[in-house]
């Protein structure tokens, strides 16, 4: 009985701290598929979320890669660099530079200056959030080993918590797609991240917590503003680079 509650805090435990590293995949996710026509973008989000999913289990049915990926491949002047490293290094660069890119193009860039028929695929959004999936994946897997010892309970968990985005994924878009100041700070979340990935595999950790209180304590803040101003003023227009035709 004893191992079974001690099963049961450890799956509880470990789908909670899923779900809040998930909300980067989230965003992620809602950044991109916005991109899209509007009739594609929730399948979008669907198949990016199952594509999370699965890389996540694949990875954790390959535990000896995962950890072989911790294992120095390259030295530099006394400077260890292992796969895991590269990846998120490579990540959060392509992160740290989308992000950059959506920021001026949102505010900075012309309305419509690109044609809806050089708009982006669904194959090539699918992709790009594929590519990023693998990073998201590969650190919420070293933390989950790191906290439970049975692929079980991590598989259980990373499903729970994946169906649990599922079910928000739409609210939680739609949510920062109309209101501009939330979109703004998502991409500043994303850029918060990608510097997190960058000295992470520079091997100067940050405590994740700091990063998720300084998110949720901007949200807290943002709340505030949009309920003080929700009837004194019209929201501000961000900018898109492709129009409906």
């Amino acid at each position: 009985m004893e191992n079974f509650w001690n099963v049961a805090v450890a799956l509880l435990t470990l789908t909670a701290l899923e779900v809040v590293l998930g909300i980067d995949n989230i965003v992620f996710i809602t950044i991109l598929t916005e991109k899209l026509p509007k009739t594609q973008q929730p399948l979008a989000r669907r198949v990016g979320l199952g594509l999370a999913l699965g890389t996540r289990i694949l990875l954790l049915l390959s535990l000896a890669w995962i950890i072989g990926l911790t294992e120095p491949w390259l030295n530099i002047l006394g400077f260890a660099l292992s796969g895991r490293d590269t990846i998120l290094i490579i990540g959060g660069l392509f992160l740290l530079a989308k992000s950059t890119y959506e920021i001026h193009t949102r505010l900075e860039g012309d309305e419509g200056h690109s044609s809806p028929r050089v708009r982006p695929t669904f194959r090539g959004i699918v992709f790009q959030i594929m590519l990023l999936d693998i990073v998201f994946s590969l650190d919420s897997v070293i933390t989950a080993v790191g906290m439970v010892d049975r692929v079980s309970v991590m598989v259980a968990a990373v499903v729970i918590a994946i169906i649990i985005m599922l079910i928000s994924v739409d609210r939680i878009s739609a949510f920062v797609s109309g209101h501009p100041t939330i979109k703004m700070l998502a991409l500043s979340f994303l850029l918060l991240i990608g510097f997190s990935l960058v000295t992470e595999g520079l091997h100067q950790h940050i405590e994740k917590g700091y990063i998720y209180f300084a998110m949720g304590f901007s949200l807290f803040v943002e709340f505030l503003n949009l309920r003080l101003r929700q009837r004194t003023k019209e929201p501000v227009v961000l900018r898109s680079p492709y129009t409906e035709s």
